[in-house]
């Protein structure tokens, strides 16, 4: 769990920079920032994407967890989380429930995940998910600073299932075969493309209710081996 803790704490500190730091920016330079960010996350997600796993396999599992997601509101359930912090907080940010929704998926949803956390709960090496902290220690910063204060409580999302699934880890090393991490990125890959024109305001999509699709990446990679 070492490396989940490291995680936890750079996406806090990341963010609370970004805080201190977002309250001195104008606007127009945050928007600036914002669409940067946007950018950055397209070519990540699009690398992703591109990865090497079969593009027709990752657009079926997107699919499967799209009308899995939207039938069980996925997305909803998160955001009323997102609320319900907004509430407890007493934030009059309008954008918390987005900063915390895209961050979260942003974080959970990439193979480094996955991999660190087999890595560091079956063989106790946290060093992969050392460097997705520093990954996302400056994610946070930039996110925070443009999206605000829910963006930090993302860090808490990443502490329960990245936790959970390092705990899980002896019985999921299975996730480091080749194909079934290629399934996963490149599926992981299209949700952050989509992550990347929500940051850019170019559509509204419901990232959340895709989440099953990684579900699915996994399961169709192992059982089609």
């Amino acid at each position: 769990m070492i490396g989940t803790y490291v995680n936890t704490g750079t996406i806090l500190s990341g963010g609370l920079i970004g805080l201190i730091v977002g309250k001195h920016l104008p606007e127009r330079l945050k928007t600036t920032v914002m669409q940067g960010l946007g950018l950055a996350t397209l070519l990540i997600g699009m690398q992703m994407a591109l990865s090497g796993a079969s593009p027709l396999t990752a657009i079926a599992c997107l699919l499967a967890g799209a009308i899995t997601g939207e039938l069980l509101k996925i997305e909803q359930g998160i955001e009323l989380a997102g609320e319900w912090l907004k509430t407890k907080t007493g934030s009059a940010s309008p954008t918390f429930v987005q900063g915390f929704v895209s961050s979260s998926i942003l974080y959970l949803s990439g193979a480094m995940m996955i991999v660190g956390c087999i890595q560091d709960g079956a063989g106790g090496d946290p060093h992969t998910l050392y460097v997705k902290s520093l990954l996302d220690g400056f994610a946070a910063t930039a996110l925070t600073a443009t999206l605000g204060i829910g963006v930090i409580f993302s860090a808490f999302s990443v502490l329960l299932v990245q936790g959970a699934v390092t705990l899980l880890a002896a019985q999921l090393d299975f996730l480091q075969e080749a194909t079934i991490l290629a399934t996963v990125t490149a599926t992981g890959g299209l949700m952050i493309v989509g992550i990347s024109l929500n940051l850019l305001n170019l559509t509204r999509i419901r990232i959340g209710n895709f989440i099953p699709a990684i579900l699915y990446a996994i399961g169709w990679s192992y059982f089609s081996r």
